[in-house]
C-alpha cells in the first residue's frame, strides 16, 4: 500500500511538471505567471534527484557507505577533516554558487525567458549535476586528487599534462574575473563592504565554536552564526548612514582589490575548519534564505513574466552581447546548467571534508540542483521587469546612446517602450542616481529582486531591498573566490609535486605558503590590471568566462568518461559521454566564432583590428585613444587564450578516446588509480548525522 501511494505521488509530480513545462514552452502572445517556471523547476529537480541521481549513485558509481574516505584516512586537522554532511553541503554550495547562476541567466534573458529556462533545467539534470557527482566520487576514491592530477594518472602524460596546465590557467582567469566582479560590487558601497568583511570574523568564531568550545554542536553554532550574520546585514545599513564609519568602508577599487587578495591568501593557508568551511557554510544560509524568501514572495505575488518567450535578438543582434542563440546562449548561461569550475571544487576541497560516500549524491547532485534553482529565480527576477527597463539597464551607452532621451528612443524603437520619467522614478526608488547603462547583469537582477520583495512585503523598503540584493550578489561571488584560491593551491601543489614530491604534500607549510602566494599573485595581477584600467582592463576577459568554464566542464567529463570505460562500465558511460558531446560542439563553435568572426561585436580579432584601424586614422576620441592600445592587446589576448583553451580541450578528448579504444582492444593503458578499499572506522556519531 505504501509503495502504491509513493508511486502515485511521484506520478502526480511528473504530470504536474509536464504540465508546467508545456505551459511555459507552448505559451505565445500572452503573459505567463512566474509560478509556472518555479513549479516546472521543482518537479524536474525532484524527479531527477529521486530517480536519475539515485540510479547513477547505485548502478554507475556504486557508492559504498562502508568505505573510509580520504577525510577519515588522512585526517590532519587542516585540509583533511571529516565534517558533518550539512556543513559540507553548505561549504560546497557556497563554493560553487558564484556569479554565474545570477548574472548568466539575467544577461541571457535578451533571448527571451524560454530558451534560458529550458537550458537551465535540461543542462543541470543531465549535465551539471552528473559532472559534479561523478568528479566528487572519482576524486574521493583517489585520495582527493585534483581534476588535473586525475587526468594525468588516468589518461597518461599527453592528455593529463594538457588538462593539468589548461585547468590551472582557466582557474586563474576565472578567479580574476570573480575578483573583479566582487570588487566592482563593493566599490564605494559601505553597506556591502562592511557586511562582507564581518562574515570573516563571524566564520572564525563559528569554526572555533564547533571545534573547541562545543564540539559537534552544529545546530548551536549555526544558530549563533545566523544571528550574527543577520546582525551584520542590519549593521551594514547602520554603517551606511554613519558618517565616519561610512567613510572608512567607502573605498576605491584598488584598496578593495588588495583586501580581496589578502583574504584569498588567508583562506588558502588557514585550516579549512577555521575560515573556509564555516564562512561558506554561513554564507549558504544567506544565499538559501534569500532565494527561499524570493520564492515565497513570488508565490504570494504571483508576478507575470513580461519578457517575451523568444525575442527578435536570437538572430545575434542583441544589445547586451553579440552572437546568435546557438551557441552563445549555452556560453552565457554556464554555472546554472553546467560549470567546469564545480569540478575543481568537487576534486579540490570537498573530497577532503567528506565523511561518508553515501553523502556524494546529496552534495554532488543536490547542491548543483540548488544552484540551478537559484539561476531559475534569477531568470524570473530579470524577466518580471518591463522589457524596456531591462534593456535600458543592461545596454551600454555605446549601443543605445549616452543621453537618456536617445537611449529610450532607441530601445522603444525595438518594440520595448520605456520613458525617461519611468527610469528616473525607478532609480529614485532604488536609491540610485541613475540606472541607465548599468551593465553586467547584477544591477538589473537587484532591481528585479527588489521589485518582487517590495511588491510582496512593502514598497517603502525598495532602496533597502536593492542594496541588500547587491550585497547578496557580492557574497555569492566572494565565497567562490576563496574556495577557488584554495583549489588553485591544491592544483599547483599537484603539478609541482610531479617535479618535487615534497612540495606536493598539501599540509607541508612551506609548500602551502609558497603555492598559495603564487596562485594569488597570478589572479591578483589580472585583478590589479583590471581595477586600475579606466575602461575595465581585464574585464574584457569576461566573454572568456563562459567559454573557459564550459571547456573545463568538457575536460572533466572526458576524465569521467575515460574512468568509466576503463572500469568496465562502457554501457553506462553514456551518462557522461552525452553531455560531453554537447559541450564539445557548443564550446568549439563558440570559440571558432570568437576567433574568426568578422563581426566586431563577436570576433575578438575583428574588434582589435577595427580599433587599431580607427586609432591609426585618428578618429577615436582622445580619452579612448589613450587606452586603445591596452584594449587592442586585451582583445588579442582573448583570442589567444580562446585558441589555447580549445586546443587543450581537443587534446584531452583525443587522448581519452585513444585510451578508451586501447582498453577495449585489450592493449596496455594507464592503470586505474583508485585507492584500495579500507573499511570505515567511523560510527554513527556527529560526523555522519
Amino acid at each position: 500500500m505504501n509503495h502504491y501511494i509513493k508511486n502515485s505521488l511521484w506520478l502526480l509530480v511528473a504530470l504536474l511538471g509536464a504540465a508546467a513545462l508545456g505551459g511555459i514552452a507552448l505559451n505565445r502572445g500572452e503573459s505567463i505567471n512566474a509560478l509556472w517556471l518555479i513549479t516546472a523547476a521543482i518537479c524536474v529537480y525532484a524527479l531527477a534527484y529521486r530517480f536519475y541521481a539515485a540510479w547513477i549513485a547505485a548502478k554507475v558509481l556504486m557508492v559504498d557507505a562502508t568505505r573510509a574516505t580520504p577525510a577519515e584516512l588522512k585526517n590532519n586537522g587542516r585540509d583533511f577533516v571529516p565534517t558533518n554532511k550539512w556543513v559540507v553541503f553548505g561549504h560546497h554550495f557556497a563554493a560553487i554558487a558564484g556569479p554565474g547562476p545570477l548574472v548568466g541567466p539575467t544577461l541571457a534573458a535578451q533571448f527571451g525567458y524560454l530558451p534560458g529556462t529550458l537550458w537551465l533545467l535540461i543542462g543541470a539534470v543531465l549535465g551539471g549535476c552528473v559532472q559534479d557527482m561523478a568528479i566528487l566520487f572519482f576524486s574521493t576514491r583517489r585520495n582527493a586528487k585534483s581534476l588535473g592530477q586525475m587526468a594525468r594518472d588516468e589518461l597518461g602524460a599527453i592528455g593529463g599534462n594538457a588538462a593539468l596546465i589548461g585547468t590551472f590557467v582557466i582557474m586563474i582567469i576565472l578567479i580574476a574575473v570573480l575578483g573583479l566582479v566582487v570588487v566592482n560590487a563593493m566599490k564605494h558601497s559601505p553597506w556591502a563592504t562592511s557586511t562582507v568583511a564581518a562574515t570573516i570574523p563571524i566564520a572564525m568564531l563559528v569554526g572555533l565554536y564547533m571545534r573547541n568550545f562545543r564540539p559537534g554542536q552544529v545546530l548551536e553554532a549555526s544558530a549563533l552564526g545566523v544571528i550574527l550574520l543577520l546582525l551584520a546585514v542590519v549593521g551594514g545599513g547602520w554603517i551606511d548612514h554613519h558618517a565616519s564609519l561610512r567613510d572608512f568602508f567607502d573605498q576605491e577599487g584598488l584598496i578593495l582589490a588588495w583586501g580581496v587578495m589578502i583574504y584569498g591568501f588567508a583562506a588558502a593557508i588557514l585550516p579549512v575548519w577555521l575560515l573556509l568551511a564555516p564562512r561558506d557554510y554561513l554564507s549558504t544560509y544567506m544565499k538559501i534564505g534569500t532565494i527561499v524568501l524570493l520564492a515565497v514572495a513570488i508565490i504570494l505575488l504571483q508576478p507575470s513574466i513580461k519578457m517575451p518567450a523568444i525575442t527578435p535578438f536570437i538572430d545575434g543582434t542583441g544589445p547586451i552581447f553579440g552572437g546568435k542563440l546557438f551557441p552563445f546562449l549555452f556560453i552565457t548561461i554556464a554555472c546554472g546548467a553546467i560549470s567546469g569550475f564545480h569540478a575543481l571544487i568537487a576534486s579540490g576541497t570537498t573530497p577532503k571534508l567528506l565523511a561518508n560516500e553515501r553523502d556524494i549524491r546529496l552534495i554532488g547532485y543536490g547542491a548543483m540542483l540548488l544552484e540551478s534553482f537559484v539561476a531559475v529565480m534569477a531568470m524570473v527576477a530579470a524577466t518580471v521587469l518591463d522589457p524596456g527597463v531591462f534593456f535600458a539597464i543592461n545596454s551600454s551607452a555605446g549601443t543605445v546612446g549616452k543621453e537618456a532621451a536617445q537611449a529610450v528612443a532607441t530601445i522603444s524603437g525595438w518594440g520595448f517602450p520605456v520613458s525617461t520619467a519611468q527610469m528616473d522614478a525607478l532609480a529614485k526608488d532604488m536609491g540610485e542616481a541613475t540606472l541607465f547603462a548599468r551593465t553586467g547583469g547584477a544591477p538589473s537582477l537587484a532591481v528585479g529582486m527588489a521589485s518582487i520583495f517590495g511588491s510582496a512585503f512593502g514598497k517603502g523598503m525598495l532602496a533597502l531591498w536593492y542594496h541588500f540584493a547587491i550585497m547578496f550578489e557580492a557574497i555569492f561571488i566572494l565565497t567562490t573566490l576563496d574556495a577557488g584560491t584554495r583549489v588553485g593551491r591544491f592544483m599547483l601543489q599537484d603539478m609541482l609535486g610531479n617535479i618535487w614530491p615534497k612540495i606536493g604534500q598539501t599540509s607541508w607549510m612551506p609548500s602551502v605558503i609558497f603555492t598559495s602566494a603564487l596562485v594569488v599573485a597570478g589572479w591578483g595581477y589580472f585583478l590589479y590590471i583590471g581595477v586600475i584600467d579606466p575602461n575595465g582592463g581585464v574585464a574584457i576577459l569576461w566573454p572568456l568566462f563562459g567559454i573557459a568554464n564550459q571547456m573545463l566542464a568538457a575536460i572533466a567529463l572526458s576524465v569521467a568518461t575515460g574512468i568509466l570505460v576503463k572500469s568496465g562500465k562502457l554501457k553506462q558511460a553514456w551518462v557522461t559521454a552525452l553531455p560531453l558531446m554537447w559541450l564539445t560542439i557548443v564550446t568549439s563553435s563558440a570559440a571558432w566564432e570568437k576567433i574568426t568572426s568578422s563581426d566586431i561585436r563577436v570576433g575578438f580579432l575583428a574588434a582589435a583590428n577595427d580599433m587599431a584601424t580607427k586609432l591609426a586614422a585618428g578618429v577615436l576620441p582622445p580619452d579612448k585613444a589613450a587606452i586603445a592600445p591596452q584594449l587592442i592587446f586585451n582583445q588579442q589576448l582573448d583570442a589567444g587564450l580562446t585558441l589555447f583553451f580549445v586546443v587543450t580541450l581537443w587534446i584531452v578528448i583525443f587522448d581519452m578516446l585513444r585510451v578508451c579504444s586501447r582498453h577495449l582492444a585489450g592493449k596496455a593503458v594507464p592503470p586505474i588509480t583508485e585507492s584500495p578499499h579500507v573499511p570505515s572506522r567511523l560510527v554513527e556519531n556527529w560526523v555522519r548525522d
